[in-house]
C-alpha cells in the first residue's frame, strides 16, 4: 500500500534521524537508501544493491507500507512490478538485518518515483454540436472554454489548436488563446455561402515545434448555420450583382391600358405580373403589397396578398403612369423594397396584327458566318423577308412591330423583318422555325412558319454570289493601286518621249521672261524678248543663208539704229526672229551677252547694200522701186488688227521651234521667218 502523505511527511522529518542510525548498523547497510525511480519501470528493476556481512541474513520487514512493490534476489532490492507515478509518488520498504544469534536491526529505505511524459490530454467530449444563428454577432462565443477545456493526467500545460476541415469556411471561428480553447464568432456568417462546417480542436501536452514527445488530444465540433431574417424581400424577376448572390435587382414593370377604357380583368404586366419573396427562403416570410406614389386620380390598386394591379377607373389622359409598388414583410416593416411599375396609356387596338403568309420559304448555304442573309427560296438574290400587317393603320403597317424567332437559336429575325443565320450550319437540311410579330405597344402578337432549305455551297454559281462591303472594299483598293502603277508607267513614257522638248520650251519661256527688260520699251508687248544676237540675214533673191561665224561676228557688232527710225515702224509690221538649240551652255553665255550689251535693232532705213556682210529687213514705204533690186517685202498689215498678226507670229515661232529641235543638234545657225 502506498504511504499516506502523513506518514510520507513524517518519515521526510525522520529520515536524517534514520540514516544515520542506518548508517551505523552493523551487519547490513545500502550504499543509497533514497533512490529514485521512473515510473512505468519494467519488473525486476534494481531499486538498489544490499551489503550482507557475514554471520548476517537480511530480509524484507512484511510490515513495511510498501512491501508487496519489493522483492530481493540476493544482494539486490527489486521492483517485482510496475509503478505508476500517478497513483504512489513514493514507496517506503523496511530491511531486517539478522545474525545467527539471533540479534536484529532494521534498515529504511525509501524510494521516490519520477513522473513521465505518459499520458495524453483528455477532453470531457470529443464531439459536439452547436447551431449557429446566421445573424450571430461577431466576437460572440460559441462554445465555452468549461466545455473545451481539457486535463493531462501528467499535470502537463494543455496548448490548443482550432482548424477547418470544409474548404471555404476558414476565418469564421477561433479561439481566445493557446492555452484558452474558448471558440468565439471571427467573422460574420452568411447562410448562402455555407450551412455547416466542422472545427478540430488540438490538445497537445508540449508547445508546437517542441523536439520532446507530445500527446494529443482531438475534439471535434460541428457547426450548423441557421438562416435568419436578414434580407428584404425581392421582386421577381431579379438580376444578381455580385458573385455571393445575396443582392439582387428587379427590372421595372411596365403594362398599357387602353385611353378612356376601364379594365375589370388584372393588368397584363411585362416581364410578368408583380410578385416579390422572401430571400430567406427557409423562414419564407408573409408579404403585402401596397401603391405609395405615382397612383395620380387614384386610377389604379393592388391586391395586398397576390399583386395582381387593376383599375378603378378609366384613364382619361394619354401620359403615362409610373406607380410605385412597395412589398413589406408582415412580421417586420422595416423589411421592405419598392418597384417602378410604368403603365402606359395607348390608343386601342381594335385589329392584333397578321402575317398575309401563313409560310415563307426561304434557303441558306452550308458553312456560312453567323449573321449571313437566308434568301428567299427560287430567288438566292433576294433575301427573305417577313412582313406583318395590322389592320389598325391605314397602309396595314404597323411601324411598332418587332419580329423575333420563338423557337430556334441557329436563326433571328432583325426588326425589320429580315431573317440571318445565329451560328454557322455544318449540314444541308430542312429546318422548321416559328417567327412572331409582336407590337410593342399593344403587345399584340401574330405568328408564321418559316421553311429554312440549308444547302450546299457548291451550287452557287458565279451569277449568283453576293460580294460583301468588304469584298468590294477590297476590290477597290486593288484596281486604285493599278491605276497608280499605270499613270506612273504612262508619266515615266511621256516624259522619256517629250521630256527635252518640253524642258527646252520651258527655259526659253524662262528666258524670254528675263531678257524682256533690256528690249525697246516702245515695242516690248509685240516683240520676241528672246532674240539671239545669231540672226538670220535675207540674201537678195529671198533665200535664207547660213551665217558664218566672221558674220556672226559683224552681226554682233554692227551699230544699232537710231530711235526715231525704230519707233516710226508700225507695230504691227515686225520681224519675228527664232533661235536654234545651240545647248544649254551655249544659250546661257549669249543671254549674258545680250544682259551686258545695247540692243542692236534690225529694223533700219539706211542701206549699206556694199557691206555684203550686212542683213536687213525693209519696209515697203522705204524702198525705192526704181532702185532694181530684189527685196523681199513685208505687208502693211496694221489694218487686220495687232491680235491677228501676234496671234500669227507666235504660231509661226513655235512651229519653227519645234521643227528646229528635231534637227541635229550639231547644225547651228538661225532660219528667218516673216509673217
Amino acid at each position: 500500500m502506498a504511504v499516506s502523505h502523513w506518514l510520507f511527511n513524517s518519515v521526510l522529518f525522520l529520515l536524517p534521524f534514520v540514516t544515520h542510525v542506518s548508517a551505523q548498523q552493523q551487519g547490513c547497510f545500502v550504499n543509497n537508501n533514497k533512490p529514485s525511480v521512473y515510473e512505468n519501470n519494467p519488473p525486476g528493476y534494481v531499486v538498489t544493491t544490499i551489503v550482507v556481512e557475514p554471520n548476517f541474513t537480511v530480509m524484507i520487514d512484511p510490515t513495511s507500507p510498501d512491501v508487496s512493490f519489493f522483492t530481493i534476489q540476493g544482494s539486490e532490492l527489486q521492483l517485482n512490478r510496475s509503478v505508476d507515478y500517478e497513483k504512489d509518488t513514493l514507496l517506503l520498504v523496511y530491511l531486517i538485518c539478522q545474525n545467527t544469534a539471533g540479534q536484529s536491526d532494521s534498515l529504511e529505505i525509501l524510494v521516490t518515483i519520477l513522473n513521465m511524459n505518459d499520458n495524453s490530454p483528455v477532453f470531457k467530449q470529443t464531439n459536439l454540436t452547436e447551431v449557429v444563428p446566421e445573424d450571430k454577432k461577431v466576437n460572440t462565443t460559441i462554445v465555452a472554454r468549461e466545455v473545451l477545456s481539457a486535463s493531462d493526467a501528467d499535470l502537463d500545460t494543455i496548448f490548443y489548436e482550432l482548424t477547418t476541415i470544409v474548404p471555404g469556411t476558414d476565418g469564421y471561428f477561433a479561439i481566445k488563446g493557446v492555452n484558452n480553447p474558448e471558440i468565439y464568432l471571427q467573422k460574420a456568417l452568411d447562410y448562402e455561402k455555407f450551412k455547416l462546417t466542422t472545427l478540430l480542436l488540438y490538445a497537445r501536452d508540449r508547445p508546437a515545434g517542441n523536439t520532446d514527445t507530445t500527446n494529443t488530444a482531438t475534439a471535434t465540433i460541428n457547426i450548423f448555420i441557421e438562416q435568419a431574417d436578414t434580407k428584404s424581400p425581392w421582386f421577381l424577376p431579379c438580376t444578381f450583382i455580385n458573385t455571393d448572390n445575396n443582392i439582387c435587382i428587379s427590372s421595372p414593370y411596365i403594362g398599357r391600358v387602353n385611353l378612356s377604357e376601364m379594365s375589370t380583368e388584372p393588368l397584363i404586366l411585362e416581364p410578368g405580373p408583380i410578385y416579390a419573396v422572401d430571400p430567406d427562403y427557409t423562414l419564407n416570410e408573409k408579404i403585402v403589397y401596397s401603391i405609395v406614389g405615382g397612383n395620380t386620380d387614384k386610377v389604379f390598386s393592388v391586391d395586398a396578398n397576390t399583386g395582381n394591379l387593376t383599375m378603378n377607373k378609366a384613364a382619361t389622359s394619354p401620359n403615362s403612369y409610373l406607380l410605385q409598388v412597395m412589398a413589406t414583410q408582415v412580421n417586420n416593416v422595416q423589411k421592405y423594397s419598392i418597384v417602378s411599375v410604368e403603365i402606359k396609356v395607348i390608343n386601342k387596338s381594335d385589329y392584333p396584327p397578321y402575317f398575309e403568309n401563313r409560310i415563307y420559304n426561304g434557303t441558306v448555304f452550308v458553312g456560312l458566318g453567323p449573321r449571313s442573309f437566308v434568301f428567299q427560296a427560287g430567288d438566292p438574290s433576294s433575301p427573305l423577308m417577313i412582313t406583318a400587317t395590322d389592320e389598325d393603320f391605314p397602309n396595314k403597317v404597323n411601324p411598332n412591330i418587332e419580329y423575333y424567332i420563338k423557337n430556334s437559336t441557329d436563326f433571328i429575325a432583325t426588326k425589320d423583318g429580315l431573317i440571318l443565320t445565329n451560328a454557322m450550319l455544318q449540314s444541308p437540311g430542312t429546318v422548321t422555325i416559328k417567327a412572331v410579330g409582336k407590337d410593342m405597344v399593344s403587345l399584340q402578337e401574330a405568328s408564321t412558319v418559316i421553311v429554312v432549305e440549308v444547302i450546299l455551297a457548291e451550287v452557287v454559281t458565279s451569277s449568283d454570289k453576293i460580294h460583301t462591303a468588304q469584298d468590294m472594299a477590297i476590290l477597290g483598293g486593288t484596281l486604285a493601286a493599278l491605276l497608280l502603277i499605270a499613270l506612273v508607267f504612262l508619266g515615266l513614257m511621256i516624259y522619256k518621249q517629250y521630256g527635252k522638248p518640253v524642258k527646252y520650251l520651258v527655259r526659253k519661256k524662262f528666258s524670254k521672261d528675263i531678257s524682256g527688260g533690256y528690249q525697246n520699251q516702245s515695242y516690248k508687248e509685240d516683240e520676241q524678248p528672246d532674240v539671239s544676237t545669231k540672226q538670220h540675214e535675207t540674201s537678195e533673191n529671198g533665200s535664207v543663208q547660213w551665217m558664218t561665224p566672221v558674220q556672226e561676228q559683224s552681226a554682233l557688232s554692227s551699230p544699232s539704229s537710231n530711235a526715231e527710225e525704230i519707233g516710226s515702224l508700225p507695230q504691227a509690221s515686225i520681224a519675228s526672229t527664232i533661235m536654234s538649240d545651240h545647248g544649254e551652255k551655249e544659250e546661257e553665255v549669249e543671254e549674258e551677252t545680250e544682259h551686258e550689251k545695247e540692243v542692236k535693232s534690225i529694223l533700219k532705213t539706211d542701206r549699206h547694200v556694199a557691206d555684203d556682210g550686212y542683213k536687213a529687213v525693209w519696209f515697203k514705204t522705204d524702198v525705192d522701186p526704181d532702185a532694181g533690186e530684189k527685196v523681199e517685202v513685208i505687208e502693211d498689215n496694221a489694218a487686220d488688227g495687232d491680235d491677228d498678226s501676234d496671234q500669227d507670229l507666235q504660231e509661226n515661232e513655235e512651229e519653227e521651234e519645234e521643227e528646229d529641235y528635231d534637227k541635229d543638234d550639231h547644225r547651228r545657225g538661225l532660219g528667218v521667218s516673216f509673217a
